[in-house]
């Protein structure tokens, strides 16, 4: 039994192209694992990836962000001031989007994959940052999850004090994960054996900064970041040009989406068992808005198969009798505690044996 105190439970994971269903039953001390694949295929009888739904989605969001960046400046603004206000409802649509955007990183947006690709390299422009970088930042967070490598709020009490992590984990978490996602690019435009000389020289080569850097650095990949960061950072400085003097309701917009995204990003895992990479939290929401996040609050169920596209997700929280972990912004409030001591948290207790049948 790990950490997430379940006796028995079934986790579902992507595993080249298949999905195991993994049964941990705790005997005393010892821990057995069934483990039975299964294609995908078989898994979404019901349905694959709501291909129409996420192209009709996608031209939903690059109409909203075409008008807040481009539109309403231009054409609006100068008409009537008031319709600035516009804003306020579209700022709180900054995480749908991204939900969006989390579906073409893990290809669920089409089945097509040059298409998804295509589709998440656009959508990661328009979010402010490459796809690329997005994407392998992302991946990466489930290889790591809860590992005392990646977590947030994590600290060592042996090494440092809460007081001293503290101004640290609330930068990150009220806008420094946005900021950095849009800054980064910056870095690639800088001549290659440069960014490998600052990779050698200030990061350490287990972190999960040195590990992202030598992936990007890889020629197709950086290409790709250069590209997509020249368009990101062209239409950033054109759209502060068309706001001209109404400039500071453009870093409004911006500041209100860069808090969204790095509030509410740790709130599922705020807390939890630590090197528990499968565990997350279940958060409860209404209907209208669980379906507006695109069910991104089901992020326990996600975790443990992220090859279920978002709108199957329900279905799969009924079939495991999931049980929710409190309610989202009540949970989103919590983080506010601050960081957390590695030593007060739970930990994962190590599997025992794996069985395959």
């Amino acid at each position: 039994m790990g950490a997430s105190g379940v006796g028995s439970r079934h986790r579902r994971l992507r595993h080249r192209g298949a999905v195991e269903f993994v049964t941990v039953t705790s005997k005393s001390e010892d821990s057995v694992l069934t483990v039975r694949q299964e294609s995908i295929a078989s898994v979404h009888r019901s349905g694959g990836i709501p291909t129409a739904v996420n192209f009709t989605l996608a031209c939903l969001y690059i109409a909203l962000n075409l008008y807040q960046f481009f539109i309403l400046p231009v054409w609006l603004l100068p008409a009537a001031p008031g319709w600035a206000w516009t804003l306020l409802p579209l700022a709180f649509l900054t995480n749908p989007f991204w939900s969006l955007i989390h579906e073409a990183i893990h290809d669920l947006f089409h089945p097509n994959r040059r298409v998804n690709a295509g589709f998440g390299r656009f959508l990661g422009i328009l979010f402010g940052s490459p796809f690329r970088i997005l994407r392998l930042s992302h991946l990466l967070h489930h290889k790591l999850n809860r590992l005392p490598v990646e977590g947030t709020e994590y600290y060592d009490r042996n090494r440092n004090s809460k007081a001293s992590a503290a101004p640290g984990y609330y930068f990150q978490i009220l806008y420094g994960l946005y900021l950095v996602e849009v800054i980064s690019p910056l870095l690639f435009f800088l001549p290659k054996g440069w960014i490998r000389r600052f990779k050698d020289k200030l990061l350490r080569p287990e972190s999960v900064s040195a590990i992202l850097m030598q992936n990007w650095l890889g020629d197709e990949a950086l290409r790709e970041i250069r590209f997509d960061g020249v368009l990101t950072v062209s239409w950033l400085t054109l759209s502060f040009v068309c706001y001209g003097e109404n400039w500071p309701l453009l870093l409004a917009t911006l500041l209100a989406r860069g808090f969204l995204i790095s509030f509410l990003d740790n709130v599922y895992h705020y807390e939890t068992p630590v090197s528990d990479i499968f565990y997350a939290k279940n958060l409860r929401l209404t209907w209208p808005m669980a379906k507006l996040l695109l069910n991104f609050n089901l992020h326990g169920i996600h975790h443990v198969n992220p090859a279920i596209p978002w709108i199957h997700l329900p279905k799969a929280f009924d079939a495991e009798s999931g049980h929710f972990h409190g309610d989202y912004f009540t949970a989103s409030l919590h983080q506010l505690r601050g960081p957390i001591a590695l030593q007060d948290l739970p930990h994962a207790a190590p599997v025992g044996s794996i069985r395959r049948t």
